[in-house]
């Protein structure tokens, strides 16, 4: 069994909008006999908005969680895209600036805790892609997802280079070849790493539904019947904010929009109920209907 230390993050957490990625990964984690140990006590990431009012402080907390990563000698697995951008910024800042590493050191001192810089961040699609590899999950499959067309969307955070992504940076394929892996059908998707707006749609609205239109859009034209996300934010902004862009722009989008963990799962013939398909805000039963036993 691969072992990793796991930090939900408060998006996945069990009241968080990301939910439903947390309760499939762990599911798809169990069918590949992986374990994902939570870290006791972990705290918020603090994410943008706590990095913009003082951005020292926000090194110093994701270090707390580093350092008790690092208690457990295992790499630390960070499923939410902002959670992995800030822990892995935090790592290799730590490394880096010495004035960084002395504000980190006094603080986790001042908290009976130490960091040593060992600890390696890592994505979910990383682990799979890398650790587990496409021909093991292809072996797994028992679902036939032929003829399913699928927009990979990765968004703009995950695969950015100076924080340990592998992937290419503008255009990334371990999901696409992932999604192969399952049987199905990755269509080309120019905005698969654009942005959704994030936490935009909050006080940027219109911006942000702009954005999100451009990704239906484009994942749409090209023949998408799904789009697969790895990021909670994206997830969430596409999903649900579909029926805004469609009374802005007088448009009729029903593009269901899964984590890719999801998708794993239905491949893995895995209950829906345990995957949280319950949670989209827009229905993928009717998208998902060709799925069908292999043989």
């Amino acid at each position: 069994m691969k072992q990793y230390s796991y930090y939900p993050g408060c998006a996945l957490a069990e009241e968080g909008f990301g939910r439903a990625f947390g309760a499939s990964t762990l599911a798809v984690n169990k069918f590949l006999d992986i374990q994902f140990m939570e870290l006791e006590d972990w705290n918020c990431c603090g994410s943008v908005p706590y990095d913009t009012l003082h951005e020292t402080a926000s090194f110093c907390i994701c270090a707390r969680n580093l350092a008790l990563a690092e208690k457990n000698g295992f790499d630390l697995v960070a499923p939410c895209s902002s959670c992995y951008v800030f822990l892995s910024r935090t790592n290799v800042y730590f490394k880096k600036y010495p004035q960084i590493k002395s504000a980190v050191d006094e603080a986790l001192k001042a908290g009976g805790l130490e960091y040593h810089g060992n600890v390696k961040v890592r994505k979910v699609l990383d682990v799979y892609v890398n650790d587990i590899g496409y021909d093991t999950i292809a072996a797994k499959v028992k679902k036939n997802l032929s003829g399913l067309k699928v927009a990979c969307y990765y968004g703009c955070q995950e695969v950015r280079p100076v924080f340990g992504g592998r992937d290419h940076p503008e255009y990334p394929r371990y999901m696409d070849k992932l999604t192969m892996a399952l049987g199905a059908e990755a269509i080309p998707f120019p905005l698969k790493s654009r942005c959704c707006g994030s936490s935009l749609i909050i006080s940027e609205e219109a911006s942000s539904l702009k954005l999100i239109k451009e990704l239906l859009d484009s994942a749409i034209s090209n023949g998408a019947e799904v789009m697969v996300t790895s990021c909670p934010l994206c997830q969430l902004n596409v999903d649900a904010y579909q029926a805004a862009v469609n009374r802005k722009y007088k448009t009729d989008y029903h593009l269901p929009v899964l984590f890719f963990t999801q998708l794993m799962g239905l491949a893995f013939g895995l209950p829906e109920k345990e995957l949280g398909l319950e949670m989209c805000v827009v229905p993928a039963r009717k998208a998902l209907a060709k799925i069908g036993d292999r043989g």
